[in-house]
């Protein structure tokens, strides 16, 4: 797979009506169902964590591709299909917008004491996804939705969102546990957008001095960085618009230090993981950090769609209810044949598939 994961979107009015959503979750639990018998979780999570795959759920579901509500609707229709059935199938789905991704970590607690599986790895893995896209990515877009896909094996997927006030677009972000080498160098499974912003990217490979510099700066005493901080307000800074003297208030900034010099990290990773740290630390940091060790300050966006049942606003077009419930309909019958043994059923709606796409 190539990279993406990232895609921008502009915001749309209004919110999806409850017949819809109603239909949303009917199917979503049919295609769940049945990709799960065909190609199993993990493939089921890897689709997941290509957004162009994702997008094309969100058509499929009944929303235009460019609507912004795709990503908190889709996931919340997925989390409701799959409720009551998660240790069956061994998928399990937390988090959600706002207040419901505040409590993803108590909720994969829960699941992994009833499904009798190991909790830590996957709230650690929701934590830093988190971390390192409101954090280490400064790109303007503040998170504000976070899912993470899991299975009962430790795999999974994180699809969180962000939102841009000033330019009025959200921006999603993929993760997938397969393909990560690294949390904090290159880390997304994508990157698809239009839009790019001007972004300080502590995880681009260009920056790999600047985080190691940083972990050695995050080292010192409070009163050292504080020190130098104060040197540099004393000078012209570059002219950039991410970083500014109100960004490295040695006032604000003590507490903060105070708490790295205590922990004294190993690594970048565990530099994030500090409570408390934020963009404007780090930043603080980042600056200091060029000025002492000479390190480049890396600015480089990470960021690089089809209809099928219309859109939740009437564009294209409206939901055509009747073949939304016969393609509910059809899935479900096909599910029925493949758990009696009749994968050739499934076969044959790929052959009837292939013959309706043919320009033949």
């Amino acid at each position: 797979m190539n990279k993406t994961g990232i895609a921008n979107l502009p915001l749309h009015s209004g919110r999806a009506p409850y017949w819809l959503f109603k239909r949303m979750v009917a199917l979503s639990r049919a295609i769940i169902e049945l990709m799960i018998i065909e190609f199993g979780r993990e493939e089921f999570l890897r689709r997941l964590s290509d957004p162009y795959w994702f997008q094309s759920l969100g058509c499929v579901l009944g929303f235009d591709w460019h609507s912004s509500g795709v990503t908190t609707t889709v996931t919340g229709a997925l989390k409701e299909a799959l409720k009551g059935m998660e240790n069956e199938f061994g998928l399990f789905i937390a988090g959600g917008k706002a207040q419901r991704a505040i409590q993803t970590p108590q909720e994969i607690i829960n699941y992994a004491e009833s499904g009798g599986f190991d909790s830590e790895p996957l709230v650690y893995a929701s934590r830093l996804t988190a971390k390192v896209d409101n954090v280490a990515v400064q790109d303007g877009f503040n998170l504000y939705h976070h899912t993470i896909f899991f299975t009962s094996d430790g795999h999974w997927c994180v699809i969180q969102q962000g939102m841009n006030e000033s330019l009025s677009i959200a921006r999603r972000y993929h993760w997938l546990s397969f393909t990560l080498k690294s949390f904090v160098e290159e880390p997304h499974e994508a990157v698809c957008c239009d839009v790019k912003t001007e972004t300080l990217n502590f995880t681009a490979k260009e920056s790999s001095d600047l985080r190691r510099a940083s972990v050695i700066v995050s080292k010192e005493k409070p009163e050292k960085i504080i020190k130098e901080i104060q040197k540099i307000s004393e000078l012209k800074l570059p002219k950039r618009h991410l970083i500014t003297l109100n960004d490295i208030n040695p006032q604000h900034l003590y507490k903060i230090f105070l708490k790295t010099y205590e922990k004294q990290p190993e690594n970048f990773e565990s530099l994030l993981e500090i409570k408390g740290l934020g963009p404007k630390a780090l930043r603080a940091i980042a600056l200091t950090s060029e000025i002492i060790y000479g390190t480049p300050i890396v600015f480089k966006d990470p960021a690089k769609f089809s209809f099928a049942h219309g859109g939740k606003d009437r564009t294209p077009y409206p939901v055509d209810r009747r073949i939304y419930d016969k393609t509910i309909e059809v899935m479900k019958k096909a599910i029925s044949y493949a758990k009696i043994g009749r994968m050739e059923k499934i076969s044959a709606l790929r052959r009837i598939s292939k013959i309706i796409e043919s320009p033949y």
